[in-house]
């Protein structure tokens, strides 16, 4: 399995690892970070949540990057400059210095390829996104689950091992928790 991460640039891609299967739901689509302000979150309800992903997909830098499978998209990491999400102004997750740093906050992988090590793929994916595109330092904001299973539907964030394992090192704890696990940021130096 040759596993190829790209940018996030093709919508149909991108929904069809993260957009929900009936097009008219009200699930996250991946916005509820990307998104700075939360009443715009809200008010996209149904088929505006996919509208407004089309959107980001056709802007520059794109919302994420997309982990391929030959032509089949089998995951998907969000990453983008903090700036532009909700932890710009999140009083969970803290700020360790003013650099203009990225964040990965959500890690996805299709079922039926999960267990192969895609995850990894990703973050490295979104690591070298970020790089790419100058960012002088990316984070991640996984759960320090200490080897504890992590419910699915909340594993999104990853977990520190997953960051560690990706060079990241842990810069400070944060107010927030998920799944009853603390989560801690991690940074990565691209300077």
């Amino acid at each position: 399995m040759a596993i190829d991460v790209r940018p996030a640039t093709e919508f149909d891609d991108t929904a069809a690892v993260i957009g929900p299967k009936r097009p008219t739901s009200n699930v996250c689509f991946c916005l509820s970070y990307r998104l700075r302000s939360s009443k715009e979150n809200l008010a996209l309800v149904g088929p505006a949540r996919g509208e407004r992903v089309r959107e980001l997909c056709a802007q520059t830098p794109p919302p994420g990057v997309l982990a391929y499978d030959g032509d089949e998209p089998v995951g998907w990491a969000a990453v983008h400059p903090r700036a532009d999400t909700a932890f710009a102004t999140s009083r969970k997750i803290p700020h360790v210095d003013d650099l203009d740093v990225w964040s990965v906050w959500c890690i996805r992988v299709r079922p039926g390829h999960r267990g192969e090590g895609i995850s990894h793929r990703l973050l490295a994916g979104a690591v070298e996104f970020a790089r790419a595109n100058g960012a002088p330092a990316i984070e991640g904001y996984p759960v320090d689950n200490e080897g504890a299973k992590v419910d699915l539907t909340m594993a999104y964030v990853g977990t520190r091992r997953l960051f560690e394992q990706g060079g990241f090192t842990k810069a400070a704890d944060t107010d927030s928790v998920i799944n009853g696990f603390p989560r801690v940021l991690m940074r990565l130096d691209l300077g």
